[in-house]
């Protein structure tokens, strides 16, 4: 196998997964969402893939975070919002894409608030 490109079928699978889990009333598919992210992050690492391995946290912050509140896991929603955090890290101090900036104040302020529903 050629390792990015197997990580980005990953990820490309993650992202089916979750967008069906999303539609879904069980947890299956967003459970294989976040297994598929997490296969994909074993080769599209932060140091390797910079871009990538944030694409792949932001996408799997989105599934944990849905996850975790269909379950009301406030393990769950914390990696969520580790996830989406290194995201931001990435994209917006790293690579200067502030445009992004808003969108990732939203997630964070939405999983921020599943935690909050959840309590604890």
């Amino acid at each position: 196998r050629v390792p990015l490109q197997w990580a980005g079928v990953q990820h490309n699978l993650g992202n089916a997964l979750r967008t069906l889990g999303e539609r879904e009333s069980d947890t299956v598919r967003l459970e294989e969402a976040v297994i598929a992210f997490g296969n994909a992050l074993k080769e599209r690492t932060r140091e390797r893939v910079p871009l990538h391995w944030a694409a792949t946290q932001n996408n799997l912050g989105k599934a944990l975070a849905t996850l975790g509140e269909r379950r009301g896991d406030r393990a769950l929603l914390a990696e969520a919002l580790e996830a989406v955090r290194n995201a931001r890290e990435i994209f917006v101090e790293e690579a200067g894409q502030t445009h992004l900036e808003d969108e990732f104040e939203q997630m964070l302020d939405a999983i921020e608030a599943a935690l909050r529903r959840v309590g604890g």
